[in-house]
C-alpha cells in the first residue's frame, strides 16, 4: 500500500518499486534477485538495476550486499517506510548491484531491523528471506474447499499436472515463478489458458515471447485474435471435388491456346471433321487450365456453396451406360474428361448429363454454390 501511494516516479520506477514491496516480508526483509524483478516488471535487468539507481537517488529504497564467503547473494533491499532505513539519495555512485559492472559501495551499512508494528509481524515463525512473493492460495475463493479452507490435496495434484503439460510446451523464464503464477489463477482461467495457448505461439512472434510468470500474470493468452477455424480439404473424385469442376467446366473457355503444331495444321486442312477434331482436342488440352490443375489429384478447398450442392450428386460407376453418356457430353463440349484411375465410383449431378448440367448451372447462377473455392 505504501508502494502505491508514492508520486513523483515513472511508470518504470513505480513498476520496479511495486514488486520490491510486494517482496517485502516485514520480519526478514526483501531479497529479490534482478532476474525476478526483470521478469515481474516485463523490462531487461539493465533497466531494472537503472530504475534502482533512480529510485535510490530519490530516497526511496537502499540495499546491502550480502555475501556466503567469496560469493556474491541477492541484495537486501531497504524501503523507505522501514524503520532504521537509510536514505542514499545523495549519493552518485552507481550502486553496488547484483550484476553490475562496478563494485562500488552502496552506502548502506547498517543492519536493518523488523518493522515494530504487531500488526505488521505476523509471521514470526519464518525463518527464510523473501525471494520472491508468497501467493496466498486461500485468496482465491473459486479454487477453496469449505471443508479445509485451501486447496485439496487432489485439487493440486490435478493443477501440478496441467502445470507441467502447459510449461513443456512454453518452456521459458524461471518454472518456480510461472508454477506460483499458474496456482494464483482461477480453474476457468487456467482452463482458458490451456485451450488458447497453442493459438497464441503460433501467432505471436518467437522473440516476443516472455518469461511463462508474466505471461501468466498478464493473462497473455488473450492477445491473439480468434482463429480461422480450419479450412476443410477435399480428396479428388469426392462430391465436393466434382461440384468444383463441373463449376469450372461452366466457365468460360479460355482463349489463350498456342499455335497449331505442323501436324495439326495438315489435320485442319484434310477438311471439317478433321479440323473439328483438332479443335475439340485443344479445347480439352488448353481451354480449363484449372481443371486441368484438378486432374492433378490433389486435395482442395471447395466453397460451403459448392459442398451444399454437391450433397444432391448420384454415384455413377464408371463401366456403367450413365457414365458413358456424361463422356459423351464432355467431348460434345469440348471439356476435358476425368483422368483414368483405380475409382470405380464417379459422383455427377442427379438426372440425365444435359438436364442435370442445365439444373446445377441455374442453381449456380442462383447464387447456392457460385463463390469461388480458395
Amino acid at each position: 500500500m505504501w508502494a502505491v501511494t508514492v508520486r513523483g516516479i515513472s511508470c518504470a520506477e513505480a513498476r520496479v518499486l511495486w514488486h520490491l514491496a510486494d517482496c517485502h516480508n516485514p520480519v526478514e526483509g526483501c531479497f529479490p534477485s534482478q532476474e525476478y524483478l526483470a521478469e515481474a516488471c516485463e523490462i531487461d535487468e539493465r533497466s531494472v538495476r537503472r530504475n534502482l539507481l533512480s529510485l535510490k537517488a530519490k530516497g526511496l529504497v537502499n540495499w546491502s550486499e550480502q555475501r556466503e564467503g567469496k560469493y556474491r547473494k541477492n541484495n537486501r533491499y531497504a524501503l523507505a517506510f522501514e524503520t532504521g532505513f537509510v536514505s542514499g539519495a545523495g549519493e552518485f555512485e552507481p550502486g553496488n548491484l547484483s550484476g553490475s559492472e562496478n563494485g562500488a559501495s552502496t552506502g548502506q551499512n547498517c543492519t536493518f531491523e523488523p518493522d515494530i508494528s504487531v500488526v505488521l509481524n505476523r509471521t514470526p515463525e519464518s525463518s527464510k528471506p523473501v525471494i520472491e512473493p508468497v501467493i496466498n492460495l486461500k485468496a482465491g475463493a473459486r479454487d477453496r474447499a469449505p471443508e479445509e479452507g485451501g486447496l485439496k490435496r487432489v485439487d493440486r495434484k490435478r493443477i501440478e499436472r496441467e502445470f507441467v503439460l502447459w510449461f513443456s510446451s512454453w518452456k521459458k523464464g524461471d518454472v518456480d515463478f510461472a508454477r506460483n503464477s499458474w496456482f494464483a489463477l482461477s480453474d476457468e482461467e487456467r482452463a482458458e489458458c490451456i485451450a488458447k495457448t497453442p493459438a497464441y505461439l503460433r501467432w505471436a512472434k518467437p522473440a516476443d515471447l516472455m518469461a511463462g510468470a508474466v505471461f501468466l500474470k498478464q493473462r497473455h493468452w488473450r492477445d491473439a485474435p480468434d482463429e480461422a477455424p480450419p479450412v476443410a480439404t477435399y480428396n479428388p473424385f469426392s462430391r465436393a471435388w466434382m461440384a468444383l469442376r463441373i463449376s469450372e467446366l461452366l466457365k468460360p473457355m479460355a482463349t489463350a491456346f498456342p499455335p497449331l503444331t505442323a501436324f495439326q495444321r495438315m489435320e485442319v486442312q484434310r477438311g471439317t471433321e478433321a479440323a473439328k477434331a483438332v479443335d475439340l482436342e485443344r479445347r480439352a488440352k488448353y481451354g480449363w487450365p484449372k481443371v486441368n490443375t484438378l486432374h492433378e489429384l490433389k486435395p482442395v478447398t471447395v466453397s460451403p456453396g459448392l459442398v451444399a450442392l454437391s450433397e444432391g450428386f448420384e454415384r455413377v460407376h464408371c463401366d456403367s451406360d450413365k457414365a458413358e453418356r456424361w463422356r459423351a457430353l464432355h467431348a460434345r463440349q469440348g471439356w476435358p474428361w476425368l483422368p483414368k484411375t483405380a475409382h470405380e465410383w464417379l459422383y455427377f449431378p442427379a438426372g440425365e448429363p444435359e438436364d442435370a448440367i442445365a439444373e446445377f448451372q441455374r442453381n449456380m447462377s442462383e447464387g447456392r454454390g457460385n463463390d469461388d473455392a480458395a
